[in-house]
């Protein structure tokens, strides 16, 4: 049986997301501080791994930071609290995949799950493929089979999502997605309500392949319908 890994501080917390986990089928291990967490997900294989912010040793962010740094592509679902704005945005920019606010439901915990790990089960396979594998267009470089990105020949260190997501848009220049369709394609759900989800993964992706904000080079907003890359 697979396993998912649950690092959260609070036993009682922990404990019910194992419960969820389980019903998904798969062997929950529980780590209640960041330097046990961190170990657990270096020396293991998970499918998932729920990654709270405020933990003892060290905190999440600094646990997700160093999983990335060691090529850990684990999906990452990373808990915040309501006061936690800043976090979610850092999470997202060190390489989470999602995050969830506490207090949360269950059945808000499982769709996302669910969705991370639809996504985990293609991630050996673009979300749209060139035929070589290689994109290039106007000043940008994609290996698709490598995960390579390229601005203007200078590399560019992007997240699982935010590469994902430059591959569909690359992939097909001119045609706008909505963040519902964005959502479904990129992280493997369909529900409204979640697309700030799309707007910070948007956010992050610009900041690091444009260079000016103000005037995208790559990636345009449709206004009232969500967003497109551009064509030559």
């Amino acid at each position: 049986m697979e396993r998912a890994l649950v690092i959260e501080d609070d036993p009682d917390i922990a404990e019910l997301i194992s419960i969820h986990l389980t019903d998904l089928e798969l062997n929950v291990d529980k780590s209640f501080d960041g330097k046990d967490g961190l170990l657990k997900a270096l020396n293991n294989v998970y499918k998932i791994i729920i990654l709270d912010v405020r933990l003892p040793g060290l905190d999440g962010l600094e646990v997700c930071k160093r999983l990335r740094q060691e090529k850990n592509r684990t999906p990452i679902l990373m808990v915040t609290s309501k006061s936690e704005e800043i976090d979610k945005i850092i999470g997202l920019e060190l390489g989470a995949d999602d995050y969830l606010t506490k207090p949360f439901g269950i059945r808000e915990l499982m769709a996302r799950v669910k969705a991370l790990l639809r996504r985990s089960e293609m991630v050996q396979q673009p979300v749209i493929t060139a035929e070589n594998h290689e994109i290039n267009y106007s000043g940008i470089y994609i290996n698709v089979t490598l995960r390579i990105v390229e601005i203007h020949g200078k590399p560019i260190e992007l997240s699982p999502k935010e590469f994902d997501l430059l591959v569909l848009f690359a992939s097909n220049p001119g045609r706008t997605y909505t963040r519902v369709q964005l959502l479904d394609q990129v992280w493997g759900y369909q529900f409204e309500g979640y697309e700030h989800t799309v707007n910070s993964h948007i956010n992050r992706l610009r900041s690091k392949i444009e260079s000016n904000l103000n005037k995208p080079e790559f990636i345009l907003t449709t206004w009232g319908v969500g967003y497109k890359f551009r064509a030559e």
